[in-house]
């Protein structure tokens, strides 16, 4: 596609891509001088060694590699318009080299961006700010510049808190005594992923009383890297952009754009209810702390969480985020060959949960689908990923708002089924069905006469016959139906989430 009409003339007619959610992020900070000394995205050699060694090809320090993949089509063309999801164009991109990279086969595009308007998209966007639109007349943490030739004003110290996680009451007791100790004003950079961002805002911003006075929250859009090491290397980079003289961390590390510190170690007081360094408190006193796993066990039950591990606004967010599972939305993903008997299980499924109550279902049948959503779609591959990707988001919006999607599509490529799981656990829960039902018995059922047709030659690409059928190695649930009665395997799979916590028991 072209860039769209309201360019500039010279600009009108360029190609035009819209990145992924990842490179979106990395585009964003790129334009914004967050990336400094990046300009653009990286090319072959100075991706190769980043990865090796930490570094550009000039022998500047940068953790993580920043590139944008693009269609093997858009590898000729010299200039290329980038732009949001909604074909906003944002920048053009000079391209510098085009290049496949040779862990992934994908083809890259790397050089300098040139900026045509800042994104504007994405929740609490009016508390994102570039580096150079910090003003200290606002409360921020960088320095004002004095007048009038007097000697400059000293440089505060400021301490940053990059977090994907909100601040419970002992991040908190620790932050503002590291602050205290420093001297310093405090930044807090909520990381964004796109899972829960907007109830991570929240919880930082719910806790701001809490926080030292002057204290700025300023959202970054920075996806999460493998490599715990290098993210941390990042998130000191990111920011020391932003005016950050030291970065709270949980361990030390050298190579550090600006120095790390690590608080010294705090507990729950039980004796005098308080948050406090364990130096300061009997042994015996010390209660064990809430642990991840016990606090992911009480918002899946509907739990109250304790006030005496994270303040109330926190704990409400907690639970918006985590819904208890009995109200929490979820997709049952039915893969199996033509004939398997997975329609049928799914039929019957959705009318026990309905007969129950309490829950919103949908069902997603493969054939319905075909008609209504993917209607003009082939059974070529490519097609047939499509079709899994379009019920993968119905059912992922479905999920989203707390409702529960029944999928029986034949699903046979483990990619495809991998990417659907992706996209629903983003914002729910997601189960895998794999009903096993064998070649031989779903031949020989062969209702619409599809497998004979496949066997002469007639419907080419036939999963099963001509193309093959990947089994999940990852399936919550097996079935086979030629082993059981429908309303057998609709009993397993409904026993499954009422024992998951999904369904409350009859």
């Amino acid at each position: 596609m072209t860039a769209d009409a309201g360019l500039p003339d010279t600009l009108r007619d360029l190609p035009a891509w819209t990145p992924g959610a990842a490179e979106l992020a990395d585009l964003e900070l790129l334009l914004a001088g967050v990336y400094r000394p990046l300009t653009g995205f990286l090319g072959s050699f100075d991706t190769a060694m980043v990865i090796a060694g930490g570094r550009l090809a000039d022998g500047t320090p940068w953790p993580v590699p920043v590139t944008l993949a693009v269609p093997k089509e858009l590898t000729g063309h010299e200039r290329i318009v980038l732009q949001d999801p909604e074909g906003v164009p944002l920048a053009v991109l000079e391209v510098a080299e085009a290049w496949q990279d040779p862990t992934s086969q994908a083809w890259r595009l790397a050089g300098p961006l040139e900026a045509l308007r800042a994104p504007a998209h994405g929740p609490f966007h009016s508390l994102r700010r570039r580096p150079d639109e910090l003003d200290a007349t606002e409360g921020d943490v960088l320095a004002e510049s004095p007048e009038g030739g007097r000697p400059p004003t000293p440089p505060v110290n400021v301490l940053a808190v990059a977090t994907r996680e909100p601040l419970h009451r002992k991040q908190l007791g620790q932050l503002r005594q590291v602050a205290e100790q420093l001297g310093a004003k405090v930044l807090v950079l909520p990381m964004l992923s796109g899972e829960h961002d907007e109830s991570l805002v929240r919880a930082l911003l719910g806790v701001r009383r809490e926080l030292p006075d002057g204290t700025r929250i300023i959202p970054v859009p920075l996806p999460a890297h493998a490599d715990q090491d290098r993210d941390v290397l990042l998130h000191a980079h990111v920011a020391a952009a932003y005016g950050a003289t030291h970065l709270l961390a949980e361990r030390e590390m050298d190579g550090t754009a600006i120095p790390l510190v690590v608080p010294e170690p705090w507990a729950y007081d039980a004796d005098v209810e308080v948050w406090r360094p364990v130096a300061r408190i009997e042994p015996d006193h010390v209660q064990a702390e809430l642990t991840p796993a016990r606090l992911n066990e009480l918002l899946d039950a509907g739990e109250p969480v304790p006030d005496w591990f994270t303040p109330p606004a926190v704990a409400a967010e907690l639970a918006l985020a985590r819904p208890p599972k009995h109200s929490r939305g979820i997709t049952v993903f039915f893969t199996g060959l033509s004939g398997s008997g997975k329609s049928t299980v799914a039929r019957g499924l959705a009318d026990a949960l309905v007969e129950r109550g309490g829950r919103t279902v949908t069902l997603l049948d493969g054939d319905v689908v075909r008609r209504m959503l993917s209607a003009g779609l082939t059974f070529s591959r490519a097609d047939r990923d499509l079709n899994i990707r379009r019920i993968g988001f119905v059912a992922a919006e479905i999920t989203r708002h707390g409702g529960t999607a029944i999928c029986a599509p034949i699903a046979p490529y483990a990619v495809t089924r991998a990417e659907v799981r992706t996209m629903v656990s983003a914002v729910g829960d997601f189960i895998l069905v794999h009903v096993a039902t064998p070649l031989e018995e779903c031949e020989r059922r062969d209702r619409k006469g599809l497998y004979a047709k496949a066997r002469a030659g007639q419907i080419p690409e036939f999963t099963g016959i001509s193309d093959p059928y990947e089994e999940p190695d990852d399936a919550d649930l097996r079935l086979d139906t030629s082993e059981t009665t429908p309303d057998e395997a609709v009993a397993q799979v409904l026993g499954l989430l009422v024992d998951g916590g999904w369904v409350r028991p009859d």
